[in-house]
């Protein structure tokens, strides 16, 4: 029986649950009786020697990165905090560059992503990485649209996964690719996680993605923002609220939440928008309502625009998992 050859990339501080996300999930497939063609998973490291983890755990590697040779079915990077020492070693992603040539499928995660820009596999194209590494990397890789908020992507035969246990998430989509729905549901299961986060979920609410600002005046339109979708979220009605001046209000939120009012209130609507699609049976009219949108259209465009997908979609697939869970 053919085996899909899946190797992934280890360097010194390497986070163990980058690595252990994907080669667990993958072999736990394998146990589940993978109709065909199951996973052969081997952990590569430059020189083929242990790696030691930012965890201080250490993991043998399994195969030379410099003597590894394709065909591959999947190549996977993963990350961790000496990443940017490691995007800036020559061998190293000049080997991964290699081998992606000779994979059918290539993923990062995390800040993995670092070495597949440093091979210029991203140019061109969206990526994600973890959320606090992704300004970061944007502005080392201009040529690379960072997106910071989806959990995955994938575009063409290359993934990028946002962070640590969103490899888990990246990994299912893959084995779903390969064997089908079905599997997939049995692997979660086992895993007992999730039957999959979509790709375009974000990555943590906008909410509690950081601390609550400092400054008191910002925190507290912040928390009007997050009660009130559907008032007066303007950005004039926000000053005159916080009794300031439209000017001064939008340099408050350009320091404190780096982005101005306006863009704020759009994602904090379209978020409030994306749990009731996925806890009630709304119409969307009534949802665009709710959260502020002065129509079912306005809400489709600026939730297609954030999320990826139209909310009808979005609303089938949270429904589709419910049912198979």
């Amino acid at each position: 029986m053919t085996e899909r050859r899946v190797a992934v990339v280890g360097f010194d501080t390497a986070e163990l649950l980058d690595i252990a996300c994907v080669t667990t999930t993958l072999v736990m497939a394998n146990h589940l009786g993978a109709p065909a063609r199951p996973y052969d998973v081997v952990l590569a490291a430059p020189g083929g020697g242990p790696i030691v983890c930012g965890s201080g755990f250490t993991l043998l590697s399994q195969q030379s990165l410099e003597r590894l040779v394709g065909p591959l079915d999947t190549l996977v990077v993963s990350g961790g905090l000496a990443v940017e020492r490691a995007a800036a070693d020559a061998r190293l992603v000049g080997h991964v560059r290699r081998l992606a040539k000779e994979s059918r499928r290539v993923a990062s995660v995390c800040t993995g992503a670092a070495i597949l820009a440093a091979t210029g596999l991203l140019d061109g194209h969206r990526a994600t990485t973890h959320w606090q590494f992704a300004a970061r990397l944007a502005a080392r890789h201009p040529e690379v649209t960072v997106d910071p908020s989806p959990i995955y992507i994938r575009e063409g035969n290359i993934s990028t996964a946002a962070g640590i246990t969103s490899a888990l998430d990246l990994t299912l989509a893959f084995i779903e690719e390969d064997h089908g729905a079905e599997l997939a549901r049995q692997v979660a299961r086992h895993l007992v996680t999730y039957l999959h986060r979509p790709g375009n979920q974000a990555q943590m609410s906008m909410f509690t993605a950081a601390s609550p600002p400092r400054d008191a005046l910002v925190r507290r339109l912040v928390d009007h923002i997050a009660g009130h979708p559907d008032g007066d979220l303007g950005t004039v009605a926000l000053a005159a609220l916080a009794g300031v001046t439209p000017r001064h209000l939008t340099r408050l939120f350009l320091e404190h939440l780096g982005q101005t009012p306006g863009r704020f209130v759009r994602q904090a609507r379209t978020e409030a928008a994306a749990h009731l699609l996925a806890s009630t049976a709304l119409p969307l009219a009534s949802v665009a309502a709710k959260c502020g949108f002065g129509s079912a259209e306005t809400l489709r465009q600026a939730f297609t625009s954030r999320y990826g997908i139209p909310p009808s979609r979005y609303r089938e697939a949270h429904a589709a998992r419910r049912a198979r869970a």
